[in-house]
């Protein structure tokens, strides 16, 4: 998802923020002064049934002792053509990657969502927006009892029930303007004024080729065993694939570097 970000505020080294694609290819410059071999594909089928555990790369086999996932988790997304056409200018999904932007600073911001996640961007926000709105398709949050105490508290925040986001304004300024909201009790439609729309909605984790074989959690995010191990010997596991809580740049490279250290150990071992 760094690639696709526009400026990344919050990973260590870069006071004054740096493009996510930048920050990527350094990534992997540096690595690959170290050895590292960069290869470019799609994984179309993964076997750790068997030893090597073997991959198929755009109809190319490979072999590998050791595999490490980060394939990473997806936004869920509203699926609304405004939504696409918006992202990056002024549509988010990360409210702690993003909220301190210039650009919403002082602005009234709009949070879709019910659950614990869009509670805590809600509240992240109403550090630098002028008001939040907080845009729910029920009556009540399905947030924690206290966490959505804790929002509905907060002065900034002002809920929406009943209501769903039906159109994001306006591609036709290539900026977001406002939200057109649909109240699915009454039909109503109203328009909110906003600078900023954050979804969060929820993640969908990228395993599904793992799935039957490698141990999850019931909504498919992988549950490492003995550090960054998998319940599969051999085959680790980093980033937000497994990290269904902080899904931060800066704490996805710290288990990559355990990951890696684990691999390696496993190897050492393996080749006594």
């Amino acid at each position: 998802m760094l690639t696709t970000t526009t400026i990344v505020e919050n990973y260590p080294g870069f006071p004054e923020g740096i493009d996510g694609y930048e920050l990527m290819t350094r990534m992997q410059k540096q690595a690959e002064r170290f050895g590292a071999r960069v290869k470019f594909g799609t994984v179309e089928s993964a076997d750790v049934s068997t030893e090597p555990f073997l991959l198929t790369v755009d109809g190319e086999t490979i072999a590998c002792e050791t595999l490490i996932i980060a394939s990473g988790a997806g936004h869920k997304h509203l699926g609304l053509p405004s939504e696409h056409l918006l992202e990056n200018k002024g549509v988010t999904y990360c409210a702690t990657c993003d909220g301190a932007l210039p650009h919403f600073r002082n602005q009234a911001l709009v949070v879709v969502g019910g659950g614990d996640s869009a509670c805590e961007e809600a509240m992240y926000l109403t550090r630098f927006g002028s008001v939040v709105y907080l845009v729910h398709r029920r009556d009540q949050l399905r947030a924690s009892k206290i966490m959505a105490e804790r929002t509905l508290s907060n002065p900034k925040i002002k809920p929406i029930w009943d209501s769903v986001v039906t159109e994001i304004l306006d591609p036709k300024q290539d900026k977001v303007t406002g939200v057109r909201l649909q109240n699915l009790k009454t039909k109503k439609q109203t328009l909110v004024e906003c600078a900023g729309v954050f979804i969060a909605i929820g993640h969908i984790p990228n395993t599904q080729f793992f799935k039957g074989v490698i141990d999850m959690d019931e909504a498919g995010y992988i549950v490492p065993k003995r550090g960054m191990e998998t319940s599969v010997p051999g085959v680790f596991v980093a980033g937000d694939c497994s990290d269904r809580v902080y899904r931060q740049a800066v704490t996805a490279a710290g288990m990559g570097c355990a990951a890696a250290i684990d691999a390696e150990r496993y190897l050492a071992k393996l080749n006594q």
